[in-house]
């Protein structure tokens, strides 16, 4: 059969094939499903082409918004599938189903429309909506009641859709079917067999769904039916007679037995009722819970009056069908009286300081019964500090057993139980509450016993520091914690006017600004003491540390700035790179990274010549010294810390680059004093007419012993292989002499420079020898005893310092 449809399809296609291609347009039918690259139709053979056309007229495939199933071969004038074609995605249950295509040719500009027919193939199954189906039938429903079943779906069309129904087992149900006229089944379920609940609760049943394809697919779902209760039975009880037991004034609600009865029903129809029917004299002394069969006591009995009763219960259905059951209670005679405590007397506190021993209450007990039922015995909980002690004739005592401690137990629940001797024992509790009153037994205690705070320096006073806490493990009064600062000094000055401290919160306070520099840190005692009386007291020690601001600028020892003269570095023209031409030494009073001082070059007569180490401060030339290079140089050098923010100080170096005393005199003589010049020009003629004639010999002088030096230095320099300079410090305290500014000795000193400058070591060093002249401003010359010396090769610097 499937090859008849097949073989009729393909006359089809070739019919259309025929017709199409007289009219500008051809058709095909091809299932779905087809695989990647397998051919549709030979276009060019279908529409009368030449695969040349197709070449020159640039032939494509137009599909618009549409996706493309089919491609074009230009090779082969050929229709290929592109991508695979899914006939339920692609048109649903729409028949027939086709793509419509186009193939457009330029030169001359030619269209032909192709139409691909989709052909069904049956690769889905019938599938239903849901999971399950599930009925709830009643047992009393009557044969022949039909029930609509779940409906499956194929998403194939016509015969590969679905064409059939079955249902397995058939026992109680059968399956009928009917065309409907959209061309689905209608499918019911037909009841064929009473049912009964009590045999067969619950019918499990399998629908299955059948289509018409090759091969045949299917699909199925479960039917579960549950069978309904219908009220056909009367509820039966499990005993005809029940016996219990009940003591003698027994409290209410005492239960005394549970009767049960069943029904086989089920549900509603299955629910069982109880009630007391027709039971003299125990319709106030007995009740019955109507759900759950509970008998239980409502009133009051008495052995003495009644010893046994007889109660008749029934048990009923909604249905009104029932059954009857009795219910025989005999009544025992028991102990039926407790004690009664009655307490005489009870304190309203007690105080903590109690000696032990001490009476606290007295109790009653009394027991209404006769014989061993009314003989009473007390007792009290354990692990406190009482005792409870017989005094004779059912009184007893409360006494302390022990010390009392507010602060371990501020407050006591005794809880006395006195019980007869009765079978069984009946007892009676009461609990008596006792406060214990506070004492001031202890002292206020620090969290510490000793803190530590810090606090900037320059801060303002008043400035709130840090807060010490005390408690007090006692009550109200007791407890209170006053602060007090006691008397000590710092440095002798109290610390009174340092500090101060809240009496009452205990806030730490400055009293005034603190200075880092003058002190670092300083300790002090606070008193902690409580308002008992007498008053209780402990102390902690606090240690303030004060921190380091950036408040002071550095100060540079070298070289010494000084308004009366100035003080200028030699360097000789034959200075190589990396000359070291002096050192500025400077240092900053405060501490830490506030310490650090950098040294930069602000300003330069020739920037091109110098530079500044910048943690060293070492000044040395960055290029050889040449001839073109002034004699008068003039440098600003910035030392700067490194605090936040930075604080710096700045110094100026005179650096005369010459290799003769004459040269060098000729360009310094007007550094400092060309106001002057110009003010009284006559003046300055004259003194300096006196002064070249009085240096013309000592230039002599110092030529000679300038280039016997620089001969000396240079042999020493070759030999060593390093220049290790001595940096010359000039210590705070000097005096002038003559108002030159000279100083009277020269020292000198090696700093050891580290990060923090509160640490660096400065290191004596005997006098150098090295050449020093100094000139005051009316040009006399001054020489001093170390510059008069004699030129010691191992002891001299490798700089020459002019003092003008």
């Amino acid at each position: 059969m499937v090859d008849r449809t097949m073989a009729g399809q393909v006359l089809l296609c070739f019919w259309f094939l025929s017709l199409s291609s007289a009219l500008g347009q051809v058709s095909y039918s091809i299932p779905e499903e087809m695989t990647k690259g397998s051919l549709v139709g030979n276009i060019v053979q279908d529409l009368g082409l030449d695969l040349k056309r197709l070449k020159s007229g640039k032939a494509r495939i137009y599909t618009g918004d549409s996706a493309e199933y089919i491609e074009l071969n230009k090779e082969r004038g050929v229709l290929l599938i592109k991508e695979r074609i899914d006939r339920e995605a692609l048109c649903g249950q729409t028949t027939p189903c086709a793509l419509h295509l186009q193939i457009t040719l330029e030169n001359p500009m030619e269209f032909y429309s192709v139409t691909v027919e989709i052909l069904d193939v049956n690769d889905n199954a019938p599938v239903f909506a849901v999971k399950e189906i599930k009925f709830d039938i009643s047992e009393s429903s009557l044969t022949g009641a039909k029930f609509v079943l779940e409906r499956a779906v194929d998403d194939d069309v016509g015969f590969n859709g679905v064409q059939s129904y079955s249902l397995q087992p058939v026992d109680y149900f059968v399956l009928k079917t009917q065309d409907m006229p959209d061309g689905t089944k209608n499918v019911e379920m037909i009841l064929q067999k009473p049912l009964d609940r009590e045999k067969q609760e619950h019918i499990s049943l399998l629908l299955t769904a059948v289509d018409g394809g090759d091969p045949q697919m299917s699909g199925t779902i479960p039917i579960i039916i549950t069978v309904e209760d219908a009220n056909d039975n009367a509820p039966v009880c499990f005993l005809s007679v029940y016996k219990t037991s009940i003591a003698e004034n027994s409290p209410k609600g005492t239960v005394l037995t549970t009767v049960k009865a069943s029904d086989s029903d089920q549900g509603q129809n299955g629910r069982v009722e109880y009630h007391i029917y027709k039971s003299p004299g125990t319709t106030n002394l007995f009740e019955i819970d109507g759900n759950e069969g509970v008998l239980r006591l409502s009133g009051d009995i008495d052995y003495e009056k009644v010893k046994y009763f007889q109660i008749d219960v029934q048990a009923r259905d909604p249905g009104r069908h029932f059954d009857t059951c009795k219910v025989i209670v005999d009544i025992i005679d028991v102990n039926d009286n407790k004690p009664v405590i009655n307490i005489m007397s009870k304190p309203s506190a007690l105080s903590e300081d109690l000696k032990p021993g001490t009476v606290v209450t007295m109790l009653n007990v009394q027991d209404s019964d006769s014989g061993e039922n009314g003989k009473v015995q007390c007792s009290i909980n354990d692990n406190i500090p009482f005792m409870l002690k017989s005094t004779g004739n059912n009184f007893f005592s409360l006494v302390t057993d022990s010390d009392l401690d507010r602060e371990r137990e501020s407050e006591y629940n005794i809880s006395v139980t006195c019980a007869d001797e009765g079978v069984p024992s009946l007892s009676s509790s009461v609990t008596l509450s006792l406060q214990i009153s506070d004492v001031n037994d202890n002292a206020p205690v620090f969290e510490k016993s000793s803190y530590e705070a810090s606090v900037q320096e320059n801060n303002t006073p008043g400035l709130s520091i840090f807060t010490v806490r005390a408690r007090d493990a006692d009550f109200n009064m007791n407890a209170r914690v006053s602060y007090i600062l006691e008397d000590s000094s710092v440095n002798g000055v109290p610390v009174s006017s340092l500090v101060s401290v809240s009496a009452d919160s205990g806030v730490i306070h400055a009293v005034r600004s603190f200075d880092y520099e003058q002190i670092k840190d300083f300790q002090f005692r606070v008193k902690a003491q409580d308002g008992g009386s007498p008053p209780l007291s402990s102390n902690a020690s606090v240690k303030i540390i004060i921190q380091d601001q950036n408040d002071n600028a550095p100060q540079v020892l070298y070289p010494v700035q000084s308004g009366v003269s100035v003080v200028a570095e030699i360097v000789p023209r034959s200075a190589d790179v990396g000359y070291l031409v002096t050192k500025v030494v400077a240092v900053d009073v405060d501490s830490g990274q506030n310490a650090w001082l950098s040294y930069k070059l602000q300003k330069a007569t020739d920037r091109a010549l110098f530079e500044v180490g910048l943690q060293n401060g070492e000044i040395r030339t960055v290029r050889q010294v040449t001839d073109k290079d002034a004699v008068k140089q003039r440098l600003t050098v910035v030392v700067e810390d490194n605090g936040q923010p930075s604080r710096s100080a700045t110094v100026n170096v005179n650096v005369a680059v010459a290799d003769s005393f004459p040269e060098v005199l000729s360009e310094f003589t007007d550094f400092t004093h060309d106001k002057e010049y110009n003010d009284n020009l006559t003046f300055y003629l004259v003194l300096a007419l006196a002064v070249v004639s009085f240096l013309f010999i000592v230039s002599i002088i110092a030529i000679l012993s300038v280039k016997c030096y620089r001969w000396r230095r240079e042999r020493m320099f070759y030999k060593s292989g390093a220049n290790l300079p001595v940096i010359p410090y000039y210590p705070p305290l000097y005096a002038d002499v003559g108002g030159t500014g000279t100083l009277q000795h020269v020292y000198n000193y090696e700093v050891c420079r580290t990060t923090d400058s509160r640490k660096s070591d400065l290191k004596y060093a005997r006098p150098c020898s090295e050449s020093i002249i100094s000139l005051d401003t009316s040009g006399t010359q001054t020489l001093t005893h170390a510059q008069r010396g004699k030129l010691t090769l191992d002891d001299c610097d490798d700089q020459v310092r002019i003092i003008l």
